[in-house]
């Protein structure tokens, strides 16, 4: 066991057990369904409604079927992969056993309708209002659960710790996440192409100019290390929780730098969600593309930007029927928001590379010393190669022929973008356990905050706006 353990890391088990996920959500094509069992939390008023199949080739299966088939299989799944590790099994399933029930209920919990349903969603709800977070306020939900377990009850976070493996479960998700952008982007590809070209173009800023700004700010202003900037700046201007571990991997820096940069992404993107919208319905209903666009660019986590389109999606055909009578296709301005924000996601695994080639060459590398190829591939997170080799394939597949192949391909990542969802909400989950203030605090928490205030409200919103401006200007979406 000490030998396999040598070899194998919780970067490459990670990128192991994404890939087989994403090899069983492939038999879809052979005409397997295996993965369709999986529970799916859907957004709920009675808890009858709060579970069901991931998809219907399995709607003969209850709910709570659903959910103890998926807990069999993730905790037979990963215990294997501990095993390998080296690390204690038995402990292992105990821990993950509580862990995953917990996440859950706080998954279940932010599908509740009051605060998942977006305003388009009311009618079907029967509700007047509801807060509109989607089901992502589950992860809020259970980053608040998980802080409180690791701050007031030591015990239970103690007798949890062989599971608490946070950077493990995102590790996993983001490779899973690569197929899912694998088959939107397909979708996009029949889109507009001006609207793509304008989204691609308008990304470019986003690593150009948020990246430099944000590092430079961290470092000059709030005296932060090189370990500790880097993930910042990646976590803040690019794509939240996904690019602050790549980046984390890319520049090895310690554990807790992207876990306490992604808790702090989850808790700004709520913050988001709940003003840029409403801030575009008054300020851009009549340049709806711009305010799409706008979404994409500055809100960081991937559902908060899709979501936050949908709303100012419904928000700004609301105004825009009541000022004018116009009615626009519905759809137009959140494809904005998601076109920009696929393109971003794409370019992580891009990014990663040339962070950990620059840190080769210019931070690591000793006097006298010429980093090699070599170096830089060890540095590399594997998981991020997982992530690219996931999106390339299922980018070539259904783009051969879109009309049949994206269909199945959107078969396949209905059930592993359950798991994505549950290896996300397990990440929350454990990141708020092994989050403990006093330490966080002695390790500048408080300052993180700051300098994401600082840069959010101070330029990234405003730039990004301005570049959807520039890209976006005088783009109308059909009218209806």
């Amino acid at each position: 066991m000490a030998e396999k353990a040598r070899w194998l890391t919780e970067d490459k088990l990670a990128l192991i057990l994404g890939l087989f996920l994403f090899a069983l959500g492939m038999l879809n094509f052979a005409g397997l369904d295996v993965l369709g069992w999986s529970v799916k939390t859907n957004v709920w008023v009675t808890f009858d409604k709060m579970l069901s199949p991931a998809t219907g080739a399995y709607k003969g299966f209850s709910g709570v079927a659903s959910l103890i088939c998926t807990y069999i299989f993730m905790t037979a799944m990963l215990a294997a992969g501990v095993k390998f590790l080296g690390g204690a099994v038995g402990k292992f399933i105990k821990s993950f056993t509580i862990i995953f029930f917990i996440s859950f209920a706080c998954w279940a919990a932010g599908s509740y309708a009051v605060i998942a349903a977006t305003p388009d969603q009311l009618h079907k709800f029967n509700l007047t209002w509801a807060m509109g977070l989607t089901g992502e306020a589950g992860f809020i939900i259970a980053l608040v659960v998980g802080i409180f377990i690791g701050n007031f009850l030591p015990g239970v976070s103690e007798k949890l710790k062989e599971a608490l493996r946070p950077e493990m479960y995102i590790k996993i998700a983001i490779v899973i996440l690569g197929a899912e952008l694998g088959v939107k982007a397909v979708d996009a590809l029949g889109l507009a192409s001006s609207v793509i070209f304008r989204g691609l173009c308008a990304i470019v800023e986003a690593y150009l100019i948020y990246w430099t700004m944000v590092y430079y700010v961290a470092r000059k202003y709030f005296k932060f290390s090189k370990e500790w900037s880097a993930p910042l700046a990646s976590g803040i201007s690019i794509c939240g929780v996904s690019a602050a571990i790549a980046t984390g991997g890319a520049i090895r820096s310690r554990p807790i730098v992207p876990i306490m940069v992604s808790s702090l992404v989850v808790v700004f993107t709520c913050i988001e969600m709940l003003i840029l919208p409403f801030a575009a319905q008054w300020g851009l209903w009549n340049e709806p593309m711009v305010a799409g666009a706008w979404m994409g660019l500055a809100v960081k986590s991937d559902g908060g930007a899709i979501a936050s389109g949908a709303i100012t999606d419904a928000l700004i055909r609301a105004k825009t029927v009541a000022e004018t009578g116009v009615v626009y296709q519905d759809g137009w301005i959140t494809m904005a928001a998601t076109t920009v924000k696929i393109f971003i996601d794409v370019f992580i695994g891009i990014w990663a590379f040339v962070l950990a080639a620059v840190w080769c060459t210019f931070i690591d590398c000793k006097p006298g010393q010429r980093m090699k190829f070599k170096d830089i591939w060890d540095r590399f997170p594997r998981f991020v190669l997982g992530y690219v080799v996931t999106f390339l394939i299922m980018l070539i597949i259904c783009a051969t022929e879109p009309a049949g192949m994206v269909k199945l391909g959107k078969n396949a990542i209905a059930g592993t973008g359950i798991f994505r969802g549950l290896f996300f909400v397990l990440t929350f989950f454990t990141i708020g356990v092994v989050s403990n203030f006093k330490k966080l605090w002695a390790e500048g928490l408080g300052k993180l905050a700051a300098v994401y205030v600082v840069c959010l409200f101070g330029f990234i919103i405003w730039i990004g706006l301005f570049i959807s401006w520039l890209f976006f200007h005088g783009v109308k979406p059909p009218v209806a």
